[in-house]
């Protein structure tokens, strides 16, 4: 099997380099990933300049541009066209993007660069999974040790083989940063509450300028139904890995003929 990891962290963060070492048991990996962190870049795409791709070691490549384009790059021929690759005509089988040293939970799907990559491997028409690290410490870890456990569980979660999914769709998963895992739960995603308001100083030179708001909080609501579906928020708060299907078609079905009715 031959995967390709990114992330959103940067090609030299502890998370993707924990999963890269887990991954390289099972399977031949190859990371391309982004040169600095691009966080919050969702699946934009570089298209104002050039990109450039720097090997910066065996199989390790870094990307002056998106977490998207890293994984845009790697499977629309990247690899024909550097005469120094040891990876020509690469076939990737699988797209892995992170691990995300923090969550991906609910609305913040919306503008991960993790899922952006995960999703961007999937237009490419192969499976592909977003793994997020979730826990009030995991921002500070510096370590591929401190992802080792994650990695690993990602590692026999696809030596299992992944689930199958339809056309244009990823697994969400985030892992929550606890000594035992209460098991594994199929979720939904969660909402917010609206994001803070923005902050504003002045600079040195005397101009305005402005830092987004932090997120709002998560809204964890308990469906107490016989075999419901939790949220995301819900499994990761109660120590379970949450494993949540997403997709690109965002389109509203169920209104569909109502709006067309209204406006037709």
């Amino acid at each position: 099997m031959n995967i390709l990891i990114s992330n959103d962290d940067g090609v030299f963060a502890p998370g993707i380099q924990a999963l890269a070492k887990a991954l390289s048991e099972i399977a031949n990996v190859t990371i391309v990933a982004p040169e600095s962190e691009r966080s919050g870049f969702s699946s934009a795409l570089t298209l104002d300049r050039p990109l450039r791709a720097t090997e910066i070691s065996p199989k390790v490549w870094a990307v002056n541009g998106t977490p998207a384009d890293c994984v845009y790059l790697s499977m629309n021929g990247l690899f024909n066209h550097l005469a120094q690759s040891d990876t020509p005509d690469q076939h990737f089988d699988l797209v892995v993007s992170g691990i995300n040293s923090g969550p991906n939970l609910g609305d913040d799907v919306l503008y991960s660069g993790t899922v952006g990559a995960a999703f961007e491997g999937r237009l490419m028409k192969q499976p592909a999974i977003a793994v997020s690290f979730a826990g009030p410490n995991v921002r500070s870890y510096e370590h591929p040790d401190d992802y080792a456990k994650a990695a690993n569980w990602v590692k026999d979660f696809v030596k299992a083989g992944l689930p199958s999914l339809p056309p244009r769709h990823i697994l969400n998963i985030n892992i929550p940063d606890v000594e035992e895992y209460a098991g594994v739960q199929v979720t939904h995603l969660g909402r917010r509450t609206q994001s803070k308001p923005i902050t504003s100083h002045v600079d040195p030179r005397g101009r305005q300028v402005y830092w987004i708001g932090l997120s709002g909080e998560a809204i964890v609501e308990v469906n107490k139904e016989a075999g419901a579906i939790q949220s995301d928020f819900y499994a990761v708060l109660n120590s379970y890995i949450s494993i949540t299907p997403i997709k690109m078609d965002s389109t509203n079905y169920e209104l569909l003929e109502q709006l067309a009715e209204q406006v037709g």
